[in-house]
């Protein structure tokens, strides 16, 4: 293997520590403690640092954000039959969860004004299905859902909102974190998220008694008994000490990494806007993205596939827009609602590299490479 090659490599979206070293206090007192074992101290912490962080009033601290999304959907009564609509643009694990828990998936389109979950094919959705116990709603790469819109039908039909915004921790609408506008909200912590534990999620809600009952299932629903008794189904869910220590320490970066983020998404855009047949992330007045991932759309001569080789051909990582839901072997079966919208997406879209420990000299590279497609 090279290895220097390897070094030089410029990755999409990778985990590192903050500069300041702020998660070894935690996880150093974590081992002076001996309790490193799932519960303690910092995921009491954490779990109370995250929920005051984005304005909500419990949270659960879980092994993952698809965990978090299981949880919620059993918290909101999904079960065996239940219809729950899911945008098709997202990553499968948005959708594996109602698997799970034996539900069945509709999967709703976009639109070309937030890239996420469309109103209008939404209501279109509810007036075939009327049915419907539950509705998760995604903000894709950290650009937001039109939450205004999409709660007011959710709250005409009377159905449970689950917001996955494991991409968007640190977006806001209208002044307010994503995460925080339905009935439920998930964020993930996984190795490439803009803050990482380098696995774990975190399932936050005003309902501080649903919250206190997802704890219950994701600790192996152990009753409070001397012995080991089990009423109910449990889950081996919940977030180890250590674990919660890094994210109380990646907790305080959180917003130098939104910042960084930003930077990214302006200095492509500054540096690529003039050429032809290129479109950006759209932006919206009353969205405030944390930008995950910087991502372009290709109308033009030059496709996705040219700018993903060219990249790689330089050892920059880069990748597609996510492929829709309703396009995947395993989940064709399930019905959609819609157009064309997230396909469109999905057949134009790239994900530039967006790592918050690129330097300007690692974007330049970048711009160069994809420049060098229309100035050849």
């Amino acid at each position: 293997m090279d290895t220097t090659k390897q070094k030089e490599r410029i990755f999409l979206s990778s985990p590192h520590m903050s500069d300041e070293g702020y998660e070894m206090q935690y996880i150093q007192e974590a081992f002076d403690t001996n309790w490193i074992a799932p519960l303690g101290e910092n995921v009491n912490g954490f779990e109370r640092e995250l929920a005051e962080k984005v304005g909500s009033k419990a949270a659960a601290a879980l092994s993952s954000g698809t965990a978090a999304i299981h949880m919620a959907l059993k918290a909101a009564g999904v079960g065996e039959g239940d219809i729950v609509f899911c945008p098709t643009l997202t990553f499968s694990a948005t959708a594996n969860p109602i698997i799970y828990q034996n539900a069945i998936p509709v999967f709703i389109d976009s639109d070309y004004e937030t890239w996420n979950m469309s109103p209008k094919a939404l209501e279109e959705a509810f007036e075939k299905y009327p049915e419907v116990k539950a509705v998760i709603v995604v903000h894709l790469y950290g650009l937001s859902a039109d939450m205004d819109k999409i709660m007011e039908i959710c709250k005409k039909h009377k159905v449970a909102v689950i917001e996955d915004a494991a991409e968007s921790l640190g977006t806001y609408y209208k002044g307010k974190h994503t995460g925080t506008f339905g009935d439920y909200g998930i964020f993930s912590f996984n190795g490439n998220k803009i803050i990482t534990t380098s696995g774990g999620g975190m399932l936050v809600s005003n309902n501080e008694e649903r919250i206190s009952k997802v704890r219950f299932w994701a600790t192996q629903s152990r009753d409070q008994a001397r012995h080991y008794q089990h009423s109910e189904l449990g889950f081996n869910y919940r977030m180890s000490n250590v674990v919660a220590g890094i994210g109380r320490g990646q907790l305080k970066v959180l917003d130098e990494r939104v910042a960084k983020k930003n930077y990214i998404f302006e200095f492509y855009k500054r540096e690529l806007k003039g050429l032809e047949g290129i479109e950006f992330m759209p932006s919206n007045e009353w969205n405030k993205p944390n930008y995950w991932l910087s991502s372009i759309l290709l109308t033009g001569d030059v496709r996705p596939i040219d700018v993903m080789e060219a990249l790689e051909n330089e050892n920059i990582e880069s990748r597609p827009v996510w492929k829709p839901m309703h396009l995947q072997p395993f989940f064709e079966k399930y019905n959609y609602v819609g157009t064309d919208v997230s396909e469109e997406l999905f057949e134009n879209g790239v994900c530039l590299p967006s790592d918050t420990k690129m330097k300007d000299d690692d974007l330049e590279k970048v711009v160069k490479v994809i420049k060098g497609l229309w100035f050849k």
